[in-house]
């Protein structure tokens, strides 16, 4: 927490991962929303200039706070990330799944609301299944 110069105290956020994003917010709360829509345009930034996004941590640091990012939005920079490290690109991605470009180009933009069925087609062209793992409870 900074204390401004007029005595107001407000949250500043910065992200070692992302040394791009300083942002603040005068609670706690409205400090961690303009953190996430900081590392969201910072995600999508690296996207757009072929850069690398860093591997999420799992486990708090012991000096902030965790960020959950939204599942949409987690994928596309998965999906990015693993054509990057396989060195497929769009137009390749494109040939094996039969599509058209623009249709591809969807999948690594954030803000658009691409369907889970897209996302599955394109981790299974890239030879990594889509799965999840978390338990299915037992029925009552």
């Amino acid at each position: 927490m900074d204390e401004a110069e007029d005595g107001t105290l407000s949250w500043l956020v910065s992200v070692p991962e992302f040394p791009e994003i300083t942002t603040f917010g005068e609670t706690k709360e409205e400090a961690c929303q303009s953190g996430l829509k900081a590392i969201e345009e910072a995600i999508a930034a690296r996207i757009a200039d072929g850069e690398a996004i860093p591997a999420p941590h799992h486990e708090p640091s012991g000096h902030g706070y965790p960020v959950q990012l939204p599942a949409l939005i987690f994928l596309k920079a998965l999906l990015y990330m693993l054509a990057k490290s396989k060195g497929v690109t769009r137009a390749e991605l494109s040939r094996r799944l039969g599509w058209h470009r623009e249709q591809v180009d969807r999948l690594f933009r954030l803000d658009h609301k691409s369907q889970l069925d897209q996302l599955e087609a394109a981790f299974e062209a890239l030879g990594v299944p889509l799965a999840f793992d978390i338990s299915f409870p037992e029925a009552a």
